[in-house]
Order: structure tokens, then C-alpha cells, then sequence
């Protein structure tokens, strides 16, 4: 692998995916095209020497709220949703490797038979010598959320930024794809986030991610090229600080 000496403007960066995007227009399972996108927009990143970390939400699998709604007890229904997040970590890890990308998949729930158990010195180690982390199974606690996870994880392993990666081009005022007149915002802080409801993350993320001032990158996952960009410092989707 090839790392380019161009500067960056952020030294390690946590990617937050959700498993919707694996799926593609499927709507669940696996799309390996589209997966096969994601990682080669990841090893661009990787290739200028900037550290990644992975999170992946895991609805293309199934959804614990969902459930939940269903009648199934929350806190089962919340375990296989993590469940779903550490399938998703395996099958992203395979199309890495077979990109010649050194990946570590590290999991909230101890399954040491498939993954590391998350271990914040191991995780720090790890990006140390190159390795891409992808953390799975949430925080291993039900009732959160993988955006809560991917924000507990960016500070734990003192990244620069969060990069959302979702399919708008960033944070608008209302659903664009509910309401044309949505306007989009070039930059917004959390506490605007929060007051208007804009459901960029969930509260208790977007509060993590506000105490510790920790910048959030929203961008769209299908503009190639984008997350390369953004971690350049240009101006791509929306910038929450």
C-alpha cells in the first residue's frame, strides 16, 4: 500500500456508516457493489495516512427499535441489532483485506472466536501500526445507539472528527426527501442541532459529541471522493461543531 505524503487537515478520523448503505437499493442483506465503493473510498484515505475508525449501523440486518415496536423485549431485541452491526463488521473487514488493507475488527461483546474484544490501549495500538479498526456490537449496551457508539469510540481514540457518511449531501432544515423547500446548512452548531430537533444524531451522541468538542462531518456516502475531500479540509456536506 501506497501512503502519499499530502497534508491532511485531520490526523484520524472515525467514518460512521449505516447498514442501510450496505444494503444499497436492496434494503437489507448486502449490496458487494456498493460495499466494494465504501472500501475503496476508504482505502483513499487510508493511502494519504490518515487513520480510520469504522462504525456500522446495522439496519440492513435488523433494527432493535423495530422490534421493540413489535412487542419483543427492547434488550433482546437491542443484543440482536448489535448482533447485526458485528455481521456487517466481518463482511466490510473481508472486502478490505482482499484490498490489501490491514483491518482489526473489534467488538463491545467479547466473541473472541470472530473479533477482538475492544480494549481502548489495543484499538490505540492498532492505529499506531496503520490498521484500520472497525468497532462493532454499539457500546454492548442496549437502549444506545451506534451513533452514540461512534461518538463514545472517536473520543476514546482521540480522533479529529466524525465524518457521517449518510445519502443527503449534509444537514438541512427538514427531510429533503419529504420536503423540496429543506434548506441545507453549510455549518451548524450542536446546540442549534438540538434545539431545532434536526435528528442529525441522536441526543445523547450530539451531546457527547458537544462537551467534548469534537467536530461532526455530514456528508453523502454515494459523492465519490467525498470523504478524501473532507478529510483534505475542503468544504463537503455540512460542518456540525
Amino acid at each position: 500500500m501506497t501512503v502519499t505524503d499530502a497534508p491532511q487537515a485531520y490526523r484520524r478520523i472515525l467514518l460512521k456508516l449505516s447498514g442501510e448503505a450496505l444494503a444499497g437499493d436492496k434494503g437489507s442483506g448486502f449490496d458487494f457493489v456498493r460495499v466494494n465503493q465504501f472500501a475503496d473510498e476508504i482505502k483513499g484515505v487510508v493511502e494519504t495516512g490518515v487513520g480510520v475508525g469504522l462504525v456500522i449501523g446495522g439496519g440492513n440486518m435488523v433494527r432493535g427499535t423495530q422490534l421493540a415496536a413489535l412487542g419483543m423485549d427492547r434488550v433482546a431485541a437491542d443484543y440482536m441489532g448489535m448482533l447485526g452491526t458485528v455481521i456487517n463488521a466481518l463482511a466490510l473487514q473481508d472486502v478490505l483485506e482482499k484490498k490489501s488493507l490491514d483491518t482489526r475488527v473489534m467488538t463491545a461483546i467479547r466473541m473472541e472466536e470472530l473479533a477482538e474484544p475492544y480494549i481502548r490501549r489495543r484499538a490505540l495500538r492498532h492505529f499506531d501500526k496503520g490498521r484500520i479498526v472497525i468497532f462493532a456490537a454499539g457500546t454492548g449496551n442496549p437502549y444506545f445507539s451506534t451513533d452514540t457508539a461512534a461518538a463514545l469510540r472517536a473520543i476514546q481514540i482521540k480522533a479529529d472528527v466524525i465524518i457521517k457518511a449518510t445519502s443527503v449531501d449534509g444537514v438541512y432544515s427538514a427531510d429533503p426527501k419529504k420536503d423540496p423547500s429543506a434548506t441545507r446548512y453549510e455549518q451548524i452548531s450542536y446546540r442549534d442541532v438540538m434545539l431545532e430537533e434536526l435528528g442529525v444524531m441522536d441526543q445523547t451522541a450530539v451531546t457527547l459529541c458537544k462537551e467534548n468538542k469534537l467536530p461532526l462531518i455530514v456528508l453523502n456516502i454515494h459523492e465519490q471522493g467525498a470523504v478524501a475531500r473532507a478529510v483534505r479540509g475542503e468544504r463537503v456536506g455540512t460542518m456540525v461543531r
